[in-house]
């Protein structure tokens, strides 16, 4: 047995969260859904590479519009 172990802790968050789900058993289900809303998605990987191929690249001081200096000066 390690000396550092502490048997059977739990902090006060866990078991609030452990009181949580307990009292809804609901909850666990409407997170996955929640999850499957926002981020399990399929990924179009030619889609992706396509919009970083057609990206432009930005102009090191972007209110400058030609070669003559500030805007209004070309």
């Amino acid at each position: 047995m390690s000396f550092f172990r502490r048997p059977d802790y739990q902090s006060d968050t866990t078991q609030f969260i452990n009181k949580l789900k307990a009292d809804n058993p609901a909850i666990e289900a409407g997170q996955q859904a929640g999850r499957a809303l926002l981020w399990d998605k399929e990924v179009d990987r030619a889609a992706w590479d396509a919009y970083r191929r057609a990206r432009v690249a930005q102009k090191p001081y972007v209110y400058q519009t030609g070669p003559g200096g500030a805007a209004g000066q070309d």
